[in-house]
């Protein structure tokens, strides 16, 4: 289709009959290429290491499309891991074949293995990302998703000058695949990342990175849209620009009521579109990222990465290396207050139609636990006898292996999952208490779906615990957007807290922080036939098993049915 923008190569993508080189009849315009997952050397902190990229490319390659295209991404896995890509955010109307998430909706690509990714983009607009969904290899395997409207519909706000994705990630030095496998074989906590990133690089603050640090250039009055994407693994982040106002306009591709702010704080997997205005002295500015943290007593990395706000003006001043940039002020690293304030400003950009009445009222406890060690086993938990877990109302989530859940839905299999998953905590306490009983610490490992009748309204409430400590969990959903109703902090009290629910605007999102010892109220429609994951995207949370998944069942006809799995869809 003669009239793409493109796009880095490697991605494929089919475009709607609307474009003006389709028309007038053929319903798809269609262009196939593949992306190559692969082993890459690169260096970092004064170190080479081979890492699994798409293309050689870290971050991976940008997909740029508009809102109504359909994507087909044929990806050849020529790496020595299994792997799956998950487009996250993508709503995936009745192709969640093409979802992601390894052993939920499709077995994984072995190794010498490929698999065309097929979905169409409707109703969705700002900035996405896709990432690996098998093991730790979203580490290295990601990268930006970008959804312009379509080509008769502007933006909602002054079209900017140009548009920049920041993808921040996190970086170790070693395999981030063995790196948790080790925690696996012992219990314990994995080793945290040596830095954090800007665009795959760490930034001037890091041994070994000063020549490589992330740089943008702008022009003196101009505004930038500036596309924030949290690829890192294990860490919320604060973000802010020295010296500079961002005014955020979008989450998750959902617009929002325009705000301005200081500081970004932004959950795995979460993404926020901000315009900044360049009307600040022309010289260089930091960009800078650093954790925000709410465990107590856990090690983290307290690094901070950085990228060069740099303004082109074609002054004969030279404003080089000798000078460095101005530095912006950002929230220690456990300032919850800010984090909250930050949350609080994100609105809808008008009166939304919150669907309702509500069908499914759910409560769901999420946090950390522990097993016991296997008798004569020494495990690196806690008192050296325990192995960490996490769980989503007691029950910690095993992945099958030898299919896929949606897999087994479709095809009717027995003895891959049950559909009992508790809609209430087994047993209510005081969930933020300070010393949670022991006795109840240790989940039950299990399988365990939610069905629900395809258009009922569902609502969760998202609760913490402090079993073992409490801590902001990043909840994401996959198959659909949500609205966040209220958020608070403390036991959720149904008569009380409902008082606090904003019915007007409130914002719409994938992925929610669950603020620590607190809560959050979600709700949706349940008009996406399949199964669908909800876990924490804190990477280490979901490999311990805080993870569990909603089975929607088809509605009436072909248009509310899931359709039926690719012929190449990998076997297990």
């Amino acid at each position: 289709s003669a009239d793409r923008q493109w796009r880095p190569p490697g991605f494929s993508f089919s475009s709607a009959a609307s474009r003006p080189p389709c028309s007038p009849a053929p319903p798809k315009c269609t262009t196939t290429s593949s992306s190559y997952v692969q082993e890459t050397p690169v260096k970092r902190l004064c170190e080479e290491h081979n890492i699994i990229t798409v293309n050689g490319q870290f971050p991976g390659p940008t997909l740029e499309v508009r809102e109504g295209d359909t994507l087909v991404v044929n990806v050849v896995n020529q790496a020595q891991y299994n792997v799956t890509i998950h487009w996250h955010g993508i709503r995936q109307f009745r192709t969640g074949w093409a979802d992601g998430p390894e052993f939920v909706t499709q077995c994984p690509i072995k190794p010498g293995g490929s698999y065309k990714y097929r979905f169409t983009i409707e109703g969705q607009e700002g900035t996405l990302w896709w990432h690996a969904h098998s093991s730790w290899l979203r580490a290295t395997v990601y990268g930006a998703l970008i959804i312009r409207p379509r080509e008769d519909k502007p933006y909602p706000f002054e079209k900017p000058a140009r548009e920049v994705p920041i993808l921040l990630g996190e970086w170790w030095n070693a395999n981030p695949v063995e790196v948790i496998r080790e925690a696996q074989r012992t219990g314990g906590a994995p080793n945290v990342s040596d830095a954090f990133t800007v665009n795959g690089q760490p930034g001037d603050l890091y041994n070994c990175s000063r020549q490589d640090t992330t740089a943008i250039s702008v022009k003196p009055g101009e505004t930038a849209l500036l596309r924030f994407i949290n690829s890192a693994l294990n860490h919320e982040l604060f973000v802010s620009i020295a010296s500079h106002k961002m005014t955020v306009v979008g989450v998750d591709a959902s617009y929002t009521k325009p705000f301005v702010t200081s500081v970004l704080m932004i959950a795995p997997g979460q993404t926020t579109d901000v315009l900044v205005t360049m009307d600040q002295a022309p010289t260089r500015y930091y960009i800078a990222a650093r954790g925000y943290v709410t465990t107590q007593g856990v090690a983290f990395d307290n690094t901070t990465t950085t990228a060069i706000l740099e303004y082109d003006c074609g002054c004969t001043t030279d404003f080089g290396p000798t000078i460095p940039p101005a530095f912006p002020t950002l929230p220690a690293f456990n300032d919850t207050g800010a984090a909250t304030a930050f949350a609080a400003g994100i609105k809808s950009p008008r009166k939304v139609e919150i669907p309702s009445p509500v069908d499914e009222n759910l409560f769901f406890t999420v946090g950390l636990g522990l097993f016991n060690c296997e008798p004569g086993q020494l495990c690196a938990g806690p008192n050296n006898n325990t192995r960490f877990t996490a769980s989503m109302n007691n029950v910690s989530f095993v992945f099958p292996k030898a299919t896929s859940l949606l897999h087994a839905h479709y095809y009717d299999m027995p003895g891959v999952y049950t559909t009992d998953f508790p809609a209430n905590p087994p047993v209510q306490f005081d969930y933020t208490a300070q010393n949670v009983s022991q006795s109840l610490w240790q989940p039950i490992p299990a399988t365990k779906l939610y069905k629900l009748r395809f258009g009922s309204v569902v609502q969760v409430v998202l609760q913490d615990t402090s079993i073992v400590t409490p801590e902001n969990h990043p909840i994401h959903l996959h198959g659909y957007d949500f609205y966040i109703l209220a958020e608070g902090f403390g036991n959720y009290d149904a008569e009380k807290d409902a008082a606090k629910f904003n019915l007007e605007n409130p914002p719409q999102r994938n992925t929610v922080a669950v603020p620590v010892n607190g809560w959050a109220v979600i709700r949706f429609r349940a008009d996406n036939p399949g199964v669908w994951l909800m876990h924490c995207h804190l990477d280490v949370h979901i490999t311990w098993g805080l993870a569990m998944a909603f089975l929607v069942e088809d509605g009436y006809g072909e248009l509310q049915s899931l359709e039926a799995p690719p012929v190449d869809l990998p076997m297990c």
